[in-house]
């Protein structure tokens, strides 16, 4: 055994660099850890996202790392490989790596959101949804019957009913709704909406619900729609059209109910009773621009609104 033990020493000797192969390996680092990973942040910073890779790396496998940081360094090649490189493989790569070794780390759930839009860039759709699941972070309120009636579609685990259409056709105006009668217009809006589920479903696996262009819009849409509700709340109340109202306006602008050639030439008056449902409409129209030109004075006066036109 010893005889042996001694060939094989005596052979592996022999062979060119094993000796300073064996010294290197048992070598210490020639540059402290915090030096190694400064290194590394430059390379990054310097769009050498490869390298960048390598030294962290590196880093895990020639320094004591602990736990925290390993998976904070893991969750930092994942983001290069994601964010910069766009090569989702080898991003999901290692937020799987993280998710299962390091399930208990602060960005878990950063990882997870990541995982879906790795998933969803790599036309994996299905996957991302089970992901979402197994995460705990699906939309439950996207989920099962929210309105009654006949179930006329399925998008994977929701159903969709006459109730959700009709809801929904209920939402177009007047003139849209009024071309969805009959059924294969319905099934064509129906396949719109689902289109649009779908779409909306993607966008919000890949966290672009907190997208920041997202939330200023959305706050902007739900600040115009307050403000629309509130006035049709007070001018509405403030409008009370009468006959006389309509009478007199439709003598004040006669001419704009007024037939005319080809030439734009009065040729004849209609009488009020031929034209007076637009009329009173134009009244009413009228009406409410006066009323919300003197509740934005009334606002201004009251929270001393100034503005310095010179400075425009």
């Amino acid at each position: 055994m010893e005889l042996r033990k001694g060939l094989i020493w005596a052979i592996l000797f022999m062979i060119p660099g094993f000796w300073m192969h064996c010294q290197q390996s048992a070598a210490k680092p020639e540059f402290d850890a915090e030096t190694i990973r400064e290194y590394a942040g430059a390379l990054y910073n310097n769009q050498l996202y490869a390298q960048a890779v390598a030294q962290y790396n590196y880093y895990l496998a020639n320094y004591s790392v602990d736990a925290t940081e390993t998976a904070n360094i893991n969750y930092t090649i994942g983001n290069i490989y994601f964010e910069r490189v766009h090569d989702y493989e080898n991003a999901l790569s290692y937020f799987l790596r993280l998710k299962h070794l390091y399930p208990e780390s602060a960005v878990i759930d950063e990882v997870n959101k990541k995982m879906v839009m790795c998933l969803e860039r790599l036309e994996r759709s299905a996957d991302a949804q089970q992901v979402l699941e197994e995460s705990a972070m699906l939309d439950q309120s996207q989920m099962g019957q929210r309105r009654p009636g006949a179930v006329i579609a399925k998008v994977g685990k929701r159903t969709i009913t006459t109730g959700d259409l009709e809801h929904e056709i209920s939402q177009l105006p007047p003139y849209v709704k009024a071309q969805l009668t009959d059924k294969s217009r319905k099934t064509e809006f129906l396949k719109q909406y689902i289109a649009t589920e779908l779409f909306y479903g993607t966008a919000k696996r890949e966290g672009l619900d907190k997208d920041t262009d997202v939330v200023a819009g959305a706050f902007r849409a739900k600040k115009n729609l307050m403000v629309q509700k509130l006035l049709e709340k007070e001018i509405s109340e403030s409008v009370n059209v009468q006959e006389s109202d309509i009478e007199l306006y439709y003598k004040a602008h006669r001419e704009d109910y007024a037939e005319r050639d080809d030439n734009g030439n009065v040729s004849g008056y209609k009488k009020l009773a031929d034209v007076r449902l637009q009329v009173m409409q134009d009244v009413i129209k009228f009406k409410q621009q006066e009323a919300y030109g003197l509740k934005v004075q009334s606002m201004m006066r009251a929270e001393a609104v100034e503005i310095y036109e010179d400075k425009l």
